[in-house]
């Protein structure tokens, strides 16, 4: 398949890690995300955040090229994560695929599911 034929790569993923400090901390993550987004050659437009009583986290990275979720579950060790990047002037595909093993080593954690949706 060529990857400019298509509107871009979205990947989700749910991990499982036993570094559970790493799911309490959003702040960590997003200057982890906002640094490695800045190799990537994409655009962050907005960021926003949500800490819930227990301390897991709720975060949405928009870029111009489209956005990052993601979604942590400390009682469970667990995360869910997904990263869509289009197509539309470059071809991202790669970046997607950094971007999810990036964060899979970030949370030194195991994949549970992933799944990859050619948009």
């Amino acid at each position: 398949m060529n990857p400019l034929s298509n509107k871009g790569l979205h990947i989700l993923l749910t991990l499982e890690t036993e570094s559970e400090d790493l799911l309490i901390d959003s702040n960590s993550f997003l200057a982890f995300t906002e640094k490695m987004l800045e190799t990537k050659e994409v655009e962050i437009v907005g960021i926003t955040n949500h800490i819930f009583e227990n301390q897991s986290f709720t975060s949405a990275v928009c870029l111009k090229e489209s956005h990052l979720c993601i979604h942590t579950w400390p009682e469970f060790k667990q995360l869910t994560f997904d990263v869509f990047l289009c197509n539309y002037t470059q071809d991202n595909t790669a970046k997607v695929e950094q971007i999810a093993d990036e964060v899979v080593q970030y949370f030194k954690a195991n994949t549970i599911q992933k799944h990859k949706i050619y948009r």
